[in-house]
């Protein structure tokens, strides 16, 4: 798991730098002041997850691996997806419908670092 997921939440924090700086000087006159906070709170998450994954990564070298743990972060992965993307195509295309599959990426974020937490908590006890 450790060069796969720590590559994967690389990759994503640099989307995410990426997107905030999009957000902030691409969309900026072009989309009202909701969506652009919309945006934003797309790319917060997306930045909490991929570090969140970097250190998923370390963690699951260091434990030794953990199915518990690689299913978090692959959860985490997935619901990054769908939360922040479904965010993004909102803003970018006002079709509001999207904002009700956000909330299931938010689910499988917090069902990610669930997992994650029984995995490490499994190892600790050992």
């Amino acid at each position: 798991m450790f060069p796969k997921y720590f590559i994967i939440g690389a990759v994503n924090a640099a989307l995410a730098i990426a997107l905030g700086a999009f957000g902030a000087h691409g969309l900026e006159g072009k989309v009202t002041d909701h969506y652009l906070d919309v945006f934003e709170t797309g790319v917060r998450y997306h930045m909490y997850s991929a570090l969140g994954l970097m250190l998923i990564a370390l963690l699951d070298k260091v434990i030794g691996g953990s199915r518990k743990v690689l299913t978090g972060g692959r959860l985490i992965f997935a619901g990054t997806i769908i939360f922040s993307g479904s965010l993004y195509i909102l803003t970018l295309t006002g079709f509001s419908k999207l904002g009700m599959i956000t909330p299931i990426g938010g689910v499988a974020m917090i069902a990610g670092w669930v997992f994650v937490i029984v995995g490490a908590a499994k190892q600790a006890a050992k």
